[in-house]
């Protein structure tokens, strides 16, 4: 029996999007359609693939299966035109990433200039992301890999790169933690005026760990999604954040803000990695392009400069 392959890419999308109207947007088709279409595969296959929770859609276990099934089929079939592009020279191809906004300077400044001048004929497909949303990216075949900060670990993913790049804290130039010539405790913040990143996000998360480690509550004077928000909190005066120093090294060398080392240990030992799912072969275009931006981005092509200062 041949399992219906447009059945499979409806159902694929309706468990992506959690929904069956968001799915049919996104396909600019009737949501009827779709419906009928997953309807009569559960009546060839005898078995319930969606089931109604209180967060949308979900699928059984037969229709997590089936997906599986399709999304490692299509990762296939992704691979097998690849090598025939790479037969042809790479002329060709698609890759699709997801990034932190943190790393946005650095991939902009010049690596991904660079590919595209050098690969005219690959179409490059960039998806803003949190830590949590690009890993579930990659593990639903959304994108060929992902840039992402502090993640948790997780073994359905292959790391191809890992860097210590700590989580420090950056402050206005006169505030008195600048003058500080010893490493900042979490502590030390409690009576700060903090903005903090949703913890959505890998420095998110990490900070509030760390705090809820330490026995301290982070009362923050400002919450957001948004690294330039962050930035701008700092440089403005009003307070202090959490951030990488590659982030703001443009900031750094202007004197507009100052880093200063924390205290915690899992803070100082936060990683920035390049990530895909395990078990899916990348195609030659996503290959090419990972290592491009690994030997490119200062994020990955070496540890942060606070750690090589210190070698």
């Amino acid at each position: 029996m041949r399992i219906n392959q447009r059945a499979l890419a409806y159902l694929n999308e309706v468990i992506h999007h959690r929904s069956l109207r968001r799915a049919a947007q996104h396909l600019n088709i009737d949501p009827s359609a779709i419906s009928r279409q997953i309807a009569a595969l559960e009546q060839e296959l005898d078995t319930r693939l969606l089931e109604r929770t209180a967060q949308g859609v979900s699928p059984t276990e037969a229709g997590e299966m089936l997906v599986a099934h399709y999304r490692q089929q299509q990762a296939n079939d992704r691979g097998v035109l690849s090598r025939l592009s790479d037969l042809r020279g790479l002329r060709q191809g698609h890759v699709r990433i997801a990034v932190g906004e943190g790393f946005i300077a650095d991939l902009i400044s010049q690596p991904l200039q660079s590919f595209i001048l050098s690969h005219p004929g690959i179409d490059l497909e960039v998806n803003m992301a949190g830590a949590n949303e690009a890993i579930g990216l990659v593990k639903e075949d959304a994108v060929d890999f992902a840039l992402v900060y502090a993640p948790a670990e997780d073994d359905s993913l292959h790391v191809h790169v890992d860097t210590l790049q700590p989580l420090d804290l950056i402050t206005p130039p006169d505030h008195p933690l600048a003058q500080s010539t010893s490493p900042i405790s979490m502590a030390a913040l409690r009576n700060e005026s903090l903005a903090l990143i949703h913890n959505s996000t890998g420095m998110g998360q990490l900070a509030v760990i760390v705090a809820q480690l330490e026995h301290l509550q982070l009362r923050p004077k400002l919450r957001t999604n948004s690294v330039a928000v962050l930035v701008n909190f700092v440089k403005s005066g009003i307070g202090v954040a959490f951030m990488p120093e590659l982030t703001v090294s443009d900031e750094l060398q202007s004197g507009s803000i100052r880093r200063c080392t924390l205290a915690n240990r899992a803070l100082r030992d936060a990683r920035a990695r390049i990530v895909s799912h395990k078990g899916r072969e990348l195609t030659v275009a996503s290959q090419a392009c990972l290592e491009h931006l690994r030997d490119g981005m200062r994020f990955f092509n070496d540890h942060a400069p606070s750690i090589r200062d210190r070698k």
